[in-house]
Order: structure tokens, then C-alpha cells, then sequence
């Protein structure tokens, strides 16, 4: 009698531990519902959290809303045109970081030059492609059609291409697509005895 007194109590007990742990669980997950009513209510969207690529597009369009707004005589959106993109990629590179060596510099052609040299600081060519690619996304994605499209024009694909060419041949880093090398095939003894 005892026994089954005691096996009782344990599994009251055990009961009460699950439940506990139970509510706890479901208190996190109502907490988190009950704030997103409360907000609801409240009229009050809570936006989804952005990828980093999407953040990025994001501050890259308003970054040329503003350039636009700032040109003289300021454009829109609907007068842009691949020159302008051109001009603006141009204008950007006062805030590159990339060292480009002109063909008078010592260094042309040099990867890692010994020393310091006065070439100017540019935009990288790969950094400039990615901003062309989240542009011309963005561009659509804000009711631009894409045939009129001043991000995908051919003159801005021949000056990213000139762009790569002159900043590989400066800085004697070449941009061929890598080759991928394949594992090389280990033979086993058993392959060897001709077994298999």
C-alpha cells in the first residue's frame, strides 16, 4: 500500500514538472503571439526582418534617388538614362577604397607593391557589378519596366567590362573564371589486385 502511495506521489509530481515546463513553453510562444495582436491592435505593423542583400538594395536605391535629387538640374527617375548611371559610377569612385595604379606608377601591373605609391583610390570593379545587379532589381521592383531599364543598358555592361579589364591589368590580378580542379582518384589495394 505504501509502495503505491509513493509510486503516486511520483508520478503527480512528474505531472506537475511537465506542466510546468509545458506552460513555460507555451507562455514564450504566447508572449511573442500576444505582442503581435497587441501591435495589430495597436495598428502598428511589425515589418519582417530584411536579408542583408534586400538592406542592401534598399540603401543602394535611395543612395541614387538622392544622387538624382542632387543633380544639376535634378532628374527623375523617368528622364535617367544609361549615361547617367555612367556619371554616377563615376561619382562613386571618390569613395573607393581600391588602390589602381596608373601605367606611369612603378607598381602597374604589381599585385602587392612594396611600397607607397600616389594612385588614386577607386571603386572595385566587383563592388560596382554587385551595385549595378541590385540596381537594375530595384529599378523593376519599383514599377520600372524593364526594357527602358538605364541599369541594364549595354554601355554600362561595356564600362563595367573596361572597368575589370583596366583595374586587372593595373593591379596584375587577373579575373578568369577559376577552373575547378577535381579530386585525383586514390586506387585501393583492392583495384590493384584487380578484385573489383
Amino acid at each position: 500500500m505504501a509502495a503505491a502511495v509513493a509510486a503516486a506521489a511520483a508520478a503527480a509530481s512528474l505531472s506537475r514538472y511537465n506542466n510546468n515546463n509545458n506552460n513555460n513553453n507555451n507562455n514564450s510562444s504566447t508572449s511573442t503571439t500576444q505582442n503581435h495582436q497587441n501591435h495589430h491592435q495597436l495598428g502598428l505593423v511589425v515589418p519582417p526582418v530584411m536579408s542583408r542583400y534586400e538592406s542592401q538594395k534598399r540603401r543602394d536605391w535611395n543612395t541614387f534617388g538622392q544622387y538624382l535629387k542632387n543633380h544639376r538640374p535634378p532628374l527623375t527617375l523617368s528622364r535617367c538614362s544609361g549615361a547617367h548611371v555612367l556619371e554616377f559610377l563615376r561619382y562613386l569612385d571618390q569613395f573607393g577604397k581600391t588602390k589602381v595604379h596608373t601605367e606611369s606608377c612603378p607598381f602597374f601591373g604589381h599585385p602587392n607593391p612594396p611600397a607607397p605609391c600616389p594612385c588614386p583610390l577607386k571603386q572595385a570593379w566587383g563592388s560596382l557589378d554587385a551595385l549595378i545587379g541590385r540596381l537594375r532589381a530595384a529599378f523593376e521592383e519599383n514599377g520600372g519596366q524593364p526594357e527602358t531599364n538605364p541599369f541594364g543598358v549595354r554601355a554600362v555592361r561595356l564600362y563595367l567590362r573596361e572597368v575589370r579589364d583596366a583595374q586587372a591589368k593595373a593591379r596584375g590580378i587577373g579575373y578568369d573564371k577559376k577552373k575547378r580542379t577535381r579530386k585525383p582518384h586514390v586506387t585501393t589495394d583492392s583495384e590493384v589486385d584487380g578484385s573489383i
